[in-house]
This record gives structure tokens, sequence and C-alpha cells, in this order.
């Protein structure tokens, strides 16, 4: 379990899909961890898909990666970061 953590932690914090802010998703404004994930894709000459689509595929890894470690209410934020983060792209909300 601690190979696969430090692994999920080395693909966060040094992915060649792009540069991430310190810490981004230990905050507990979804929109505010939306902005980041963001203002890293679009800043970055290292992500190989659309903005949106890496900052999407950022979280949604880190979330995955996270699974049952995560407790209910840092889900429910990064859950919320989605919606933010769709919006933020001008892209329409999941039902």
């Amino acid at each position: 379990m601690t190979a696969k953590r430090k692994w999920s932690a080395e693909v966060t914090g040094h992915s060649n899909a792009m540069d991430l802010e310190e810490h981004v998703f230990e905050s507990d404004d979804a929109r505010k961890i939306a902005a980041s994930l963001k203002r890293s894709a679009e800043h970055s000459d290292r992500r190989k898909a659309e903005p949106f689509q890496s900052a999407m595929s950022m979280l949604n890894f880190y979330i995955n990666r996270a699974g049952s470690n995560l407790p209910a209410e840092r889900k429910r934020v990064l859950e919320k970061a989605k919606d933010e983060l769709r919006a933020a792209f001008g892209r329409e909300q999941d039902d």
C-alpha cells in the first residue's frame, strides 16, 4: 500500500501532463481548486490534451488514487471542484 501511495504522490506532484500548484488538492474551497487546476492546465506546456481535459483528468486521478482513504467531506469538496471546473471552462454541468 505504501508503494502505491508513493507512486500516486509522485505522479500528482511530477506529472508530465501539467505542472500543479503546491497543495492544490488540500484546499477546502472547491472553486479555488478548480481555478488552480484551470490556471495550471492553461499555462502548462507539458500537457498533451486540451486544458479542460487535462485539468479534469488530474482531478479525477487524484480522487481515484486517494479512493477509500479520502474522508467524506474531502471527497465532497473534490467532487464539487469538478462542477466548478466545468463552470470555469464554460462546460455543461452533470446532473
